[in-house]
């Protein structure tokens, strides 16, 4: 039997395309009486990159730049976030109201499952997008991770 949701974490990329994904998430929320946690992933930068930036810069000027830059940047999503939330919901009523905001930073996989570990999701939906013959037999490397580590129920979304 499975586990009742109660609270279902959405993991997107925000790509332009992940819009199925999302609504997916919405109509499970509404059919269980879910909450919705919405969680974009930031990457940090490779080390190459990183020791570039580190060669031109001393490193208190690289880590003020950082700290403000992510700060910035996690801002700016969250905007994003709440402007595609309130496009997507038109007309919809989630149980629990607006989906929670959260935007962390690190591996996505990594952190897609700590996350769900913190807040007790039942469920994670998430979308994925395949570009050729071969990838299309294979979910895609986050996806395929995540449906690897966890131990509650994720729901893939294919993408366009």
């Amino acid at each position: 039997m499975l586990p009742e949701v109660k609270h279902i974490l959405y993991a997107s990329d925000m790509g332009k395309a992940s819009r199925p994904a999302f609504l997916k998430a919405v109509s499970e929320a509404v059919n269980h009486g879910a909450e919705i946690t919405y969680l974009h992933v930031m990457e940090p930068m490779n080390r190459s990159t990183e020791t570039m930036i580190e060669s031109y810069l001393s490193e208190d000027v690289l880590e003020s730049l950082r700290d403000k830059g992510v700060e910035a940047l996690k801002d700016k999503m969250i905007e994003r976030i709440d402007v595609a939330i309130s496009e997507e919901l038109e007309g919809i009523t989630l149980p629990h109201g607006t989906p929670h905001n959260r935007i962390e930073a690190g591996a996505p996989h990594d952190v897609i499952m700590q996350v769900a570990g913190e807040i007790g999701a039942d469920l994670i939906v998430m979308g994925t997008r395949t570009h050729s013959s071969l990838s299309k037999l294979l979910v895609g490397s986050t996806a395929q991770k995540v449906l690897q580590a966890s131990d509650i129920p994720v729901m893939v979304v294919p993408l366009k």
